[in-house]
């Protein structure tokens, strides 16, 4: 396996990392390939079972996991912690890395032919598994998503900025084509589910009221909503749209801490985003500088222009009782 046979431009890409790096490359081309071929390929959608965090597993998640997990034994993970799996697996004896794994981000629109994709994170490896990953998030030394759409590619962080790489279909390899991304500061795009939105929070509810008014309500502007239940393909928008994603903690059982998870998810998408110019919180809190105590461990998580993640901090601070004309008159609303 060349450099130049997976990656192109990868002089901003750790040497530590490299091996990492192309067996990842490597299997994502291919399950490019055969995301592409849908049908094809057989019934990549069909249901398989359910994963220890209660969630459905595809055919197509089991078959990621298989092939990154496979892939990775040759390079310098030491432990390998994947959603799809009950604990963290070990891989070389020898290696000083930690990896964690979403293998494949919103599986559910398999079927539909929507953008989905894989999130990844490196640690340092210490010699107990578990602590190599539950430890504060900012501890990461990389962070990204490939993404399987109408564009495959490469989004990723290693510290120093985040580089956009594009699969070229011809010749199957991932170029370099932004060394720099940077998330536009102006947006009128929301993304969140909506129907959750009698569970939501009063804070919540009221940032969200505040855009659905549009041009006769606080904000004087119209809005946008987006969702696709893909994380993927929501943070693949704004880093090139701008605009802002909340999945908040409701009042649901199972959802008080939100839904998404701080080690597979939310964890590597924030050091992305951040890295971009952004802004990642639970909502109040800066997710980077948090850590969970469990693997499956879950967080409320917002996300995006740093404006805009900043006006839902506000309403946080604001005590519920307060009417939306103390918000106005705070001048916490604005157009962000």
């Amino acid at each position: 396996m060349t450099e130049h046979a997976l990656l192109k431009n990868t002089a901003d890409i750790p040497t530590a990392l490299m091996p990492v790096m192309l067996a990842l490359a490597d299997v994502s081309e291919k399950l490019a390939q055969t995301i592409a071929d849908g049908p094809l390929a057989g019934d990549l959608a069909a249901a398989v079972g359910t994963n220890l965090g209660g969630d459905g597993q595809k055919a197509l998640d089991l078959i990621a996991d298989d092939a990154y997990m496979t892939a990775l034994q040759d390079t310098q993970v030491r432990w390998y912690a994947s959603e799809e799996q009950d604990e963290v697996v070990a891989l070389n004896a020898a290696g000083d890395l930690a990896l964690a794994i979403d293998p494949l981000d919103g599986s559910s629109n398999i079927d539909v032919n929507i953008s989905i994709g894989m999130i990844f994170s490196i640690f340092p490896a210490v010699d107990d598994k578990d602590a190599s990953f539950l430890r504060p998030a900012r501890e990461q030394i990389a962070g990204g998503y490939f993404i399987f759409g109408p564009q495959g590619g490469l989004v990723v962080t290693f510290g120093d900025g985040t580089m956009h790489f594009t699969l070229d279909t011809r010749t199957r390899e991932f170029l370099l084509v932004e060394r720099r991304m940077q998330i536009p500061v102006e947006s009128s795009e929301f993304a969140i589910n909506t129907s959750n939105y009698r569970h939501w929070s009063r804070p919540v509810r009221a940032y969200i009221d505040d855009m659905v008014d549009g041009a006769e309500g606080p904000r004087g502007r119209e809005f946008n909503m987006r969702w696709i239940a893909s994380l993927v393909a929501e943070t693949h928008r704004i880093l090139s749209r701008g605009g802002i994603f909340l999945y908040p903690s409701d009042a649901r059982e199972g959802y008080k801490r939100g839904r998404l998870r701080m080690i597979y998810e939310c964890a590597p998408i924030a050091f992305v985003i951040e890295q971009a110019g952004g802004k990642a919180t639970d909502g109040i809190d800066v997710i980077l500088d948090q850590q969970t105590t469990e693997l499956n461990g879950r967080t409320p998580f917002v996300f995006g222009s740093a404006n805009k993640v900043d006006t839902v901090a506000a309403y946080h601070d604001t005590p519920e009782n307060e009417t939306l004309a103390q918000f106005e008159k705070r001048g916490l609303l604005g157009n962000k």
